[in-house]
């Protein structure tokens, strides 16, 4: 590694960890997740203002791992037991409807191309983001936590299979021939992971949680990495891949002890979000371009215009698909966190300015809209819903006799 590329990831390091520093500083006044620092930080460093940091191959690949484990921790975070039917359902019938009107809208104010990106990035949803703050308030087991849980996750799984056809070059015909070919094999490794270990395979990854071959976290590394790099073989999203791989493993590990499965899942946490995912989202504000940005006001007022779309587009339809089986305020509180979206936004946006469907400074006004709902709809959803937790307890049914669709 040369001189200047350590130069340049000390400082990106160093971003990440001051990041949580700010974060808590202001928490008093206003919960801010760190990522939003690290955005801000990344902007600060690179070329559009202190110009200390610029992407380099070594950063670059870094970054890209930071991406697929974020992908592959988001996979790794879904529960299909606890979604499976009515609260899926209407999640999924709710997306379904966000893509139609976000790409309507999309391609209402761009060309094809660009109309597409924006409208795919109006469909997603933070998981990553909201999901912590049901925990916080102690919903998780709730029925409004199930339906956080399920709209999250269709917005984060929505968008990412949904890039490989709106992003992709190739004929849908060539593209969904892929696609089948890639699930053929996810099904296939979902099948491998779902039967009972081979005692060898089994002593050897208990005997290693606490050494240093550590083969369990190795084959997830291991796997993340394989995936992307077939997905990116195939012509689909690596993203697709490292999200499959994520799913994969909490397949593998639901069978295992619970111990072991904690252990294995926090040191998996420790590799993303302590090392790889940091860089990522630093890096992400280095290549903004913020200049463009604010050198064009028109540019600029499309910030609260995308705010208010991610409203719409995500907020709206979720509404109105769960206003049946939620009380109002839940349901209102449901729909505005449902619009929150930035990591999704980072990883379309930037893949849409690689393959030439999006300007940068458009790319910069998508990124830094979800960046406002980050800061703004989660409070906005809290304080709708504080009576949520006087309407709803832990040992609710998750489905309603009306949760058909």
């Amino acid at each position: 590694m040369d001189e200047q590329s350590l130069m340049m990831l000390t400082l990106i390091t160093l971003a990440a960890v001051t990041a949580p520093f700010l974060a808590d500083r202001i928490e008093p006044w206003l919960k801010v997740p760190s990522v939003v620092f690290e955005i801000l930080l990344g902007v600060l460093l690179g070329p559009a203002l202190l110009g200390l940091v610029e992407r380099t191959d070594v950063v670059d690949a870094l970054s890209d791992l930071g991406l697929a484990f974020l992908m592959f921790l988001a996979g790794y975070e879904i529960e299909v037991g606890r979604i499976a039917g009515g609260p899926l359902r209407r999640a999924t019938w709710s997306w379904l409807t966000s893509l139609g009107i976000g790409l309507a809208l999309g391609l209402a104010v761009g060309g094809t191309d660009t109309g597409l990106v924006v409208g795919l990035a109006l469909t997603t949803t933070a998981l990553g983001v909201v999901l912590p703050l049901v925990k916080d308030a102690g919903l998780d087991g709730t029925r409004f936590g199930g339906r956080v849980l399920a709209v999250g996750t269709i917005g984060e799984f929505g968008p990412i299979l949904a890039i490989a056809f709106v992003l992709s070059g190739r004929r849908p015909a060539h593209t969904l021939a892929v696609l089948v070919l890639f699930t053929a094999l996810a099904l296939a490794g979902a099948w491998i992971a779902r039967k009972p270990r081979r005692p060898r395979l089994g002593r050897l990854v208990t005997a290693t949680l606490g050494t240093s071959s550590q083969v369990a976290v190795r084959l997830c590394v291991f796997l993340v990495i394989l995936l992307f790099a077939i997905a990116e073989w195939l012509g689909l999203d690596p993203v697709l891949g490292a999200f499959t791989a994520g799913l994969l493993v909490h397949i593998f590990l639901e069978s295992s002890d619970a111990t072991e499965t904690r252990i294995v899942g926090s040191r998996l946490e420790g590799i993303g979000f302590g090392f790889l995912i940091p860089i990522f989202y630093v890096v992400t504000g280095v290549g903004l371009d913020v200049r463009s940005l604010f050198s064009d006001p028109r540019v600029l007022v499309t910030i609260p215009v995308f705010l208010v779309l991610l409203l719409v587009v995500r907020g709206v339809p979720t509404y109105l698909f769960h206003r049946q089986v939620l009380p109002r305020r839940e349901v209102l509180a449901l729909s505005t966190m449902a619009a929150t979206g930035l990591p999704l936004i980072v990883v379309i946006t930037t893949a849409g300015v690689a393959g030439g469907a999006l300007e940068k400074a458009q790319a910069a006004a998508l990124v830094f809209s979800g960046v406002l709902s980050v800061l703004v709809f989660p409070v906005l959803a809290q304080r709708i819903g504080e009576t949520a937790r006087r309407g709803t307890t832990a040992g609710e049914r998750s489905e309603e006799p009306d949760d058909r669709l």
